[in-house]
């Protein structure tokens, strides 16, 4: 009993880890930039097809396929931003949800069209395939992974927004534009380096999510929920309540499966429910 008990928790932490990976990009895109981005799930589908192909048609390692993942769908936010979504900072919230979920459905029939409607397989190295024993229980390598990647991301973001430049210059631009401006910040500078952040994060999440998720054209609207459903109940800008609301998640929706399989995704929405009653601007107090 405490066995599967410590198996589920582990689980549902890896699978927390994943869902931080990607949602943090989403989060930092509607927290800082006050944009609601439904694409979001596009870009990190963006980055599990540029893994995929990169290993499979040219030989690329799992690491180098996923440093291409991040660039590729980074640069492709970035040039997305200057080109349409820069033109929805000002836009009500429904214009930018309505056009945002177009792009969506853009992207899945595109994606369709050039590589079908069948899962896209993965093949991680060996040694994350296998298992490894800790304090006397066997866990999944590859899980293991996916917590070491969360913990190097959680530090390097946190540095990145707290104690840099570029970070100071984020919160300055988001809190007062004109002023930021005025003191020569260039914000639509500022804007699309951290869009191409966010989004270069989805693309790196959608990687290494093909071997737990899997991969098809329908990915960013299966999985778009869930993202949304970290951000609200995290608080939209904040890294640690994203990470917690993850983790949180996570684990109730692994347990839930596991222990009341009957139940569906029953567990994951009640829970939500109670959070936002609960916190209603989200665990970080900021509203999601």
């Amino acid at each position: 009993m405490l066995g599967n008990f410590i198996g589920v928790l582990f689980d549902g932490i890896a699978y927390g880890a994943l869902l931080f990976v990607i949602a943090i990009g989403l989060s930092i895109t509607l927290g800082l930039m006050n944009l609601i981005n439904l694409a979001h799930g596009a870009f990190a589908m963006l980055g599990g097809y540029v893994t995929v192909l990169a290993m499979s048609r040219l030989g690329v390692p799992f690491y180098g396929a996923l440093l291409a993942a991040f660039v590729i769908a980074g640069g492709m936010g970035g040039v997305l931003e200057r080109v349409l979504y820069r033109r929805l900072y000002r836009r009500p919230p429904l214009d930018q949800v309505l056009f945002t979920i177009g792009l969506v459905f853009m992207a899945m029939a595109t994606t369709t069209y050039f590589f079908g409607p069948s899962q896209q397989p993965v093949r991680v190295p060996e040694y994350l395939a296998g298992q490894v024993r800790v304090l006397g229980r066997d866990f999944g390598a590859y899980r293991l992974f996916l917590i070491a990647v969360v913990a190097a991301i959680v530090v390097g973001l946190t540095l990145l927004i707290e104690k840099t430049r570029i970070g100071a210059q984020v919160r300055a631009a988001v809190d007062n534009r004109v002023a930021a401006e005025g003191l020569g910040i260039d914000v639509d500078r500022v804007f699309t380096l951290t869009f191409m952040l966010g989004s270069a994060l989805a693309g790196l999440g959608g990687g290494l999510a093909i071997d737990v998720l899997g991969l098809d054209p329908v990915f960013p609207l299966k999985y778009m929920v869930y993202f949304l459903l970290v951000v609200a109940v995290g608080g939209a800008g904040s890294i640690g309540g994203t990470l917690t609301a993850a983790l949180m998640l996570g684990i109730f929706d692994i347990a839930g499966k596991y222990y009341v399989p009957s139940m569906g995704s029953f567990i994951i929405y009640f829970l939500l429910i109670v959070l936002l009653v609960l916190f209603p601007r989200g665990l970080a107090g900021r509203r999601g």
